[in-house]
């Protein structure tokens, strides 16, 4: 449409969602941390049962990682998933909760340390690592890392050279966050931002009186798209993005 082209050139600030735009969305499983007495294989049955019925392009990763491991799932019951924290369910009469350092500090109330220095080494790597536990301990640890388009530092590259401010928004933890955005050449980093906090992210930069343009691809993305002068949706993303985007990139 002619408005969204309009927008454009008033654009001075270029917000990008990490995951499915700046990289490819494709993430894979790199690493299995059993702690005390976890055997790796146990871990990757449960995580994977839990993340069977979750939509997070992380739970689809660690799904794939257990069938190419050929290991059976177990039957979950009273799945629910905890926004911007993780998931949890009943597996054999055990309750079990799969997700950040948020969901085991914040909610479990149980303490991270014993994870705390494998955690820090996995996300300087630029992974994302997810903690397993039950309602006493914690049990393990997977990593996930997803790769970087080959066009994303160029195009990053591109947009600082024409003077626009380019920020990374993500809901990885600080230190994953960095180390990305930082073989981007992104100095600006919006981490840790919760599902629902995209749209008022965009508006604290908006309200700094600048024009801003929002790239995203997820359903989650769709209230920044909106809230944006200029929402650029991926084509390989949702329909809810493309709906709400006012520029598709085929």
């Amino acid at each position: 449409g002619g408005e969204p082209l309009e927008a454009a050139c008033k654009i001075k600030a270029v917000i990008f969602d990490k995951t499915g735009t700046l990289t490819k969305g494709k993430p894979e499983v790199t690493d299995v941390v059993g702690i005390g007495r976890s055997d790796e294989q146990e871990i990757v049955k449960i995580a994977a049962a839990l993340e069977a019925k979750s939509e997070h392009p992380l739970a689809e990763a660690i799904c794939r990682y257990a069938q190419e491991e050929a290991i059976d799932l177990s039957e979950v019951d009273g799945f629910k998933a905890i926004p911007g924290h993780g998931v949890q369910g009943t597996i054999e009469g055990k309750i079990y909760y799969f997700g950040n350092r948020r969901l085991m500090t914040d909610i479990l109330q149980l303490d991270a340390k014993s994870v705390d220095q494998k955690m820090k080494k996995l996300e300087e790597a630029g992974k994302t690592a997810m903690i397993l536990a039950d309602e006493k301990e914690i049990l393990g640890v997977i990593a996930v890392a997803d790769t970087l388009k080959e066009s994303s530092a160029k195009a990053v590259a591109d947009l600082q050279k024409m003077g626009i401010i380019v920020y990374m928004l993500t809901g990885d933890n600080e230190r994953t966050a960095q180390a990305i955005a930082k073989q981007v050449g992104i100095t600006n980093v919006l981490a840790e931002v919760l599902p629902d906090g995209k749209a008022s992210e965009v508006k604290k930069i908006q309200g700094t009186g600048i024009h801003v343009a929002m790239v995203g691809d997820g359903i989650n993305d769709a209230p920044a798209l909106a809230q944006a002068d200029l929402g650029i949706a991926m084509g390989s993303g949702t329909d809810v993005a493309m709906e709400t985007g006012g520029i598709v990139l085929m």
